[in-house]
C-alpha cells in the first residue's frame, strides 16, 4: 500500500470509531480487537487503548510485546494507562500493552506455529496464524497511524542498554526518533517483515525502542520508556509538556556482536552502556577452575549496547554488541558522562541493568 492509498484507508475509517466502537474526541475507551479464535472455536480479542484529544493532530500508537516475552514494554504501556502523567490536548495515542497475545500468554517469543510474528508484517488474511494476527493488527492500527513506537527488548539470555532503531535518513522519522529523547540512536531499515518496515512503506513513521531483558519489567527501563514517549508527543503538539534532552546523543549505522573463539565461563569488565576504548577488555574467558582461555577485547572505541546474561559459551555464541562512532567522538561523551549525578536516568539504567551480569574490573591472570 501506498503513502496514498494509506491515506484513503485512513479518510474511510472515521476517526470517532476503533474495532466498531465510538471513540469522541476528549474520550479515552479500552476497545476490543479480534484477532483469532481458540480451538474450540471461542473469540481471542487484544485490548486497544484509544485516547483522543479534543484538538485535531497525528494519531501515535505505542506498542508492546510483538514479541510475547518481551514486556518491559508492556509494563510501561500499563503505567500510561493506569497513572496517565499528561493530559491529551490534540490527536489521537493508541496504547497497545500486548500484540502478540498468544506468545505472551505462553511466555514465549513465537506464537504456537513457530513463526516470529515480527517477520510477518504487513500479513495476510490467508495466511498462517502469525500472518493473520500480524494483518489483522496492522489493518486496525498501524494504518490509521502516523507514527509509531514499538517497545521491545533484548532476546532471551541477553540486555540491551536503551537504544533507539530507526531509518534516520527519512527526515520526519529521524525527527521522531531524535525527540524521543534516547542517548543511542542506531540507524537502520527494519528486517524484512517486522512491524517497523512494514510500517515505513505507508508511510507511518515508526521506531523501536530496544531496552532491558525479556520477562522482566524493569523500572529504569519503564522510566526511561515513558520519558521517551512524552518527549515524542510534545515533539508532535500533542501534549503540553518540556521534553528531556539526553545527556549526549550518539547517532551511528555500524554495529557488531562481538562472539566467543573458545568455550569457557565468562568474567565481564563492562556493563550495558558502557563506553570502551580500543582494545579494552571485554570479557575475560574461564575453564570452571578459573584459569583464562583467552580476553575478549573492543576492536574499536565504542557503546555497549547489549550483553549476553549467560557466562556460558560455546564457540560463536554472542558475547558483547558494540555501537562504533566517529574517531573522537567518545572523549566528548565520557565528559559528559563523567558530569552525571547517580540519580540521572542513564546512570540507574547502567546500573541497574549492570546487575544482570557479573562485572569486575579485576581481570584474571593469565
Amino acid at each position: 500500500m501506498t503513502a496514498r492509498s494509506r491515506k484513503a484507508a485512513k479518510e474511510a475509517a472515521p476517526d470517532d470509531i476503533w474495532c466498531g466502537q465510538v471513540v469522541r474526541p476528549g474520550e479515552c475507551r479500552t476497545v476490543d480487537l479480534r484477532v483469532s479464535q481458540t480451538y474450540s472455536g471461542a473469540e481471542i480479542h487484544i485490548p486497544v487503548v484509544v485516547w483522543r484529544g479534543h484538538a485535531p493532530g497525528p494519531t501515535v500508537a505505542v506498542t508492546g510485546a510483538v514479541h510475547g516475552d518481551e514486556i518491559n514494554g508492556t509494563g510501561a504501556i500499563r503505567r500510561l494507562i493506569m497513572k496517565p502523567p499528561f493530559k491529551l490536548l490534540a490527536g489521537t495515542l493508541v496504547l497497545v500493552p500486548v500484540v502478540n497475545i498468544f506468545g505472551f500468554e505462553r511466555f514465549t517469543r513465537y506464537l504456537p506455529d513457530r513463526r516470529d510474528l515480527n517477520r510477518c508484517f504487513p500479513g495476510s488474511v490467508r495466511g498462517s496464524l502469525a500472518s493473520r494476527l500480524a494483518r489483522t493488527f496492522f489493518d486496525a492500527v498501524i494504518r490509521r497511524s502516523d507514527y509509531a513506537i514499538d517497545l521491545h527488548s533484548a532476546a532471551v539470555r541477553r540486555t540491551n542498554f536503551p537504544n533507539i532503531r530507526a531509518n534516520m535518513t527519512i527526515e520526519p522519522q529521524a525527527a521522531f526518533a531524535r525527540a524521543f529523547g534516547a542517548e543511542l540512536i542506531i540507524s537502520s531499515r527494519g528486517p524484512a517483515g517486522s512491524l517497523r518496515a512494514a510500517s515505513e512503506t505507508i508511510g507511518c513513521h515508526t521506531m523501536i525502542l530496544e531496552a532491558g531483558e525479556v520477562w522482566k519489567v524493569e523500572p529504569a527501563v519503564l522510566a526511561y520508556a515513558i520519558r521517551g514517549i512524552q518527549n515524542c508527543l510534545a515533539h508532535l503538539n500533542m501534549i503540553d509538556n518540556t521534553p528531556v534532552a539526553p545527556a549526549y546523543r550518539i547517532e551511528t549505522d555500524a554495529t557488531q556482536w562481538l562472539r566467543a573463539n573458545r568455550g569457557g565461563f565468562l568474567v565481564f569488565h563492562v556493563g550495558p552502556g558502557d563506553i570502551v576504548a580500543r582494545g579494552q577488555a571485554i570479557a575475560t574467558n574461564t575453564d570452571l577452575v578459573g584459569n583464562t582461555l583467552n580476553v575478549i577485547k573492543a576492536p574499536r572505541e565504542g557503546v555497549v549496547v547489549g550483553l549476553t546474561t549467560l557466562p556460558s559459551v560455546a564457540p560463536g555464541d554472542p558475547i558483547c554488541h558494540l555501537a562504533y562512532v566517529r574517531s573522537g567522538e567518545l572523549p566528548r561523551v565520557q565528559r559528559k558522562v563523567d558530569r552525571l549525578g547517580a540519580d540521572a536516568l542513564h546512570e540507574r539504567a547502567r546500573d541497574d541493568l549492570a546487575k544482570n551480569v557479573n562485572v569486575t574490573a579485576v581481570e584474571p591472570t593469565s
